[in-house]
Order: structure tokens, then sequence, then C-alpha cells
């Protein structure tokens, strides 16, 4: 399926903010940064939880970049912050006072999930189940 100049520009900054967003939140799991340690230890996961979270989520912007793999890239990405976005309303709340975050971290999982959902939505054809409903097979 060809795609408009539009669609593709589109797709690829919606791509690159998720990406950018992952990426930089990576220096602050693998470095163990009091905000990454602080939000695992409450949540009784440090260090199996940020560690794995930070790869999970390098995956997620690596497959995101690669036409390819933009679907399962996207899904990733809601799967990482939707969960993220659980445990904010769960259990850590909105604002993370004793680390000096004032909902950063929340609003930053909220941009990459309506990002993500986004591309989900524009590139639902190239998604396994729905493209074979498309194709007629």
């Amino acid at each position: 399926m060809e795609h408009s100049k539009a669609f593709i520009v589109t797709s690829w900054a919606l791509r690159l903010i998720i990406a950018v967003i992952l990426l930089q939140t990576l220096f602050f799991k693998f470095s163990a940064a009091k905000e990454s340690v602080y939000i695992f230890s409450t949540l009784g996961m440090e260090p199996w939880g940020r560690i794995g979270s930070g790869i999970f989520e390098l995956i997620a912007s690596v497959l995101l970049l690669i036409p390819s793999t933009v679907t399962l890239g996207a899904a990733m990405a809601v799967a990482a912050t939707g969960s993220a976005i659980l445990f904010h309303l769960a259990r850590l709340g909105i604002a993370l006072k004793p680390v000096g975050d004032h909902g950063e971290l929340f609003a930053l999982a909220i941009v990459v999930t309506v990002c993500a959902m986004m591309v989900l939505l524009m590139h639902r054809q190239e998604l396994p189940l729905v493209g074979r409903a498309y194709s007629g097979n």
C-alpha cells in the first residue's frame, strides 16, 4: 500500500517522539538514577524491574524505527508506558515528590502512550490479523 507524504511524515514524527522519550529515560534506568531506583523500590521490583523495563523500552524504540516492525514497536511502547501509567495511578502517585518529580514522568508516559496508539491506528493495516482481514484472506 502506498502512503501519502503527509502520512509518512506524521508517522515518522510520532515514532521519533516515542523513541526519543523512551531512549532518554534509559540513561536514568541503566545508571540507577535516584528517580528510577525510588520507583522500582516502591514497586518491589528493584533492580530487575528497572533493568528489564529499560531493555524492553530499548527494543521497542529500535523496532519503531524499522519500517517492517513499526507496529510491534508501537505495541511494545503502549505496553511499557501503559503499565507505567497504571503504576503511577495505583501505587506511585502522579507526582513523585521524594525525588523532585512533579508529574513529568507521568506526563511523558501519557505522551508516549497516545503517540504509540496513534501509530498503531495509522498502521493498523500492517497488523498481522487486521492486515489479513483487509486483504480478504
